[in-house]
């Protein structure tokens, strides 16, 4: 499959190299051509990975993979271009954090909204699925790095989209507790557990954590 990854840093790093090693051609998207960090992960990710415009990435990933700060998601995505973007699914894998007084950052968006339902009605012909937004983006790729049950989060508004990015969670990245929240106003849920992931790092001192719903 093509998929396309926005975002350079080290969420968009491990999702890529992950779905390359996967058999998967992945473009990853930034603000230029030549890119630096884009072009190290072409380069390093092997024969599969190229680099390009977020416009040319969207062009070219039948899914998206919005790894991006969330402080400057929606800018990127309006250069990705609506028209590339259209009808496909996109997996949200970002927080509204805001470092501007420092850290631990706030959330920007949070209570009566989310960056996921933000990015939804800026984009109403995108079917965004919120996601892999509440651990580490190692744990992302590699749920079996905790032996104890844990699970992953969706929400969305389209059905048949939550089950598609379900399937690829399990056959991809090896997630068994996956958890359909429901609609993408569910994105507020998930996006606010980020503080207390952050204050539990903090405790913990490494990140090879995440959540257990015990019933």
């Amino acid at each position: 499959m093509n998929i396309c990854v926005l975002g350079t840093g080290v969420v968009g790093n491990t999702i890529g190299a992950k779905l390359v090693d996967l058999g998967h051609s992945v473009m990853m998207g930034s603000r230029t051509s030549n890119n630096e960090k884009a072009t190290n992960f072409a380069r390093n990710a092997g024969s599969r990975a190229s680099h390009g415009t977020f416009a040319e990435a969207a062009a070219f990933g039948e899914i998206i993979f919005n790894c991006t700060k969330g402080d400057v998601t929606i800018d990127v995505l309006k250069s990705a271009g609506a028209e590339n973007l259209r009808g496909k699914i996109l997996l949200d894998l970002t927080n509204p954090l805001d470092f501007s007084k420092g850290f631990p950052p706030v959330l920007s968006i949070c209570n009566d909204d989310s960056l996921g339902e933000l990015i939804q009605r800026t984009f109403p012909d995108v079917y965004v699925v919120k996601t892999l937004n509440t651990m580490n983006c190692m744990l992302m790729v590699n749920p079996g790095s905790i032996r104890d049950k844990h699970a992953v989060f969706v929400c969305g508004n389209d059905s048949g989209s939550k089950g598609k990015v379900a399937d690829l969670l399990r056959h991809w990245f090896g997630w068994r507790e996956i958890i359909d929240l429901g609609d993408i106003t569910c994105a507020r849920g998930t996006e606010m557990v980020l503080p207390l992931w952050i204050r539990l790092y903090g405790k913990i001192q490494h990140p090879n954590f995440n959540f257990h719903v015990v019933m």
